[in-house]
């Protein structure tokens, strides 16, 4: 699923990236350590965390895709970041879990 689609099913806007990033599983987590120990490659990942570490995160573990949920922006340096890491971000409305529902036809990130 690419970037596009994936705003498009959690009505999100889409911060930093083409809208072709591509996604092939979903990451729920807010705890960065976590989020380092356990998402997959190619994930979408689901946090509240806006800051320029989560892009920083999803540069060690193959994250192509952060949403933001409860409408936190994103600040300039964590877009700015973003788009130097080739990362996309989108904003939007929903909780984590409503945006966990709305991608359910991902799969969830593999074990490590």
């Amino acid at each position: 699923m690419n970037t596009k689609e994936i705003a498009g099913k959690i009505e999100g806007k889409i911060l930093s990236g083409t809208g072709e990033e591509q996604a092939t599983n979903v990451y729920v987590g807010d705890l960065l350590s976590d989020v380092m120990g356990h998402a997959g490659d190619e994930c979408v990942l689901v946090t509240i965390q806006n800051h320029l570490n989560t892009i920083a995160v999803c540069t060690l573990v193959g994250c192509q895709v952060v949403v933001l949920c409860h409408n936190r922006p994103a600040p300039p340096d964590m877009i700015e970041g973003a788009a130097r890491e080739e990362v996309a971000i989108i904003s939007t409305a929903m909780s984590q879990y409503e945006v966990a529902l709305a991608l359910s036809s991902l799969p969830p990130s593999p074990r490590k």
